[in-house]
């Protein structure tokens, strides 16, 4: 999928950078209403957070959830970006259990973009 201007995209290489520098990422996805548009859902919706982002990562074992999402989420530049980020950091084992449990890592794990699928 080919994310159009309505997402920065270079924004988004920064912003996982800037991660990827503190914890190698296994995995890094984007949803949110930003998405959603891109996949051409109607104007008229919930739109919930503009953007969702999950960021999955070994590193993270033994460092308390709030402590990981408070560092990742200060990374996000919300005024590059037009909007803040609903951040998620989870080990691999995590992530397999909220993807089950939350509608929110669900869609972004089954309609959201792969950030790292265009990594060199």
């Amino acid at each position: 999928m080919q994310v159009a201007s309505a997402i920065n995209r270079r924004e988004l290489r920064r912003y996982l950078e800037r991660v990827d520098d503190r914890w190698r990422l296994d995995l890094a996805l984007l949803g949110g209403a930003r998405v959603a548009d891109e996949h051409g859902a109607p104007p008229q919706r919930e739109r919930g957070p503009e953007f969702v982002v999950i960021l999955v990562s070994s590193a993270y074992d033994g460092m308390p959830w709030l402590e990981r999402v408070y560092h990742a989420g200060s990374l996000w530049d919300a005024l590059e970006m037009g909007a803040p980020a609903d951040v998620h950091c989870y080990t691999p084992a995590e992530f397999e259990r909220k993807r089950r449990a939350l509608r929110v890592v669900r869609e972004a794990a089954q309609e959201g973009v792969n950030l790292l699928a265009d990594r060199n």
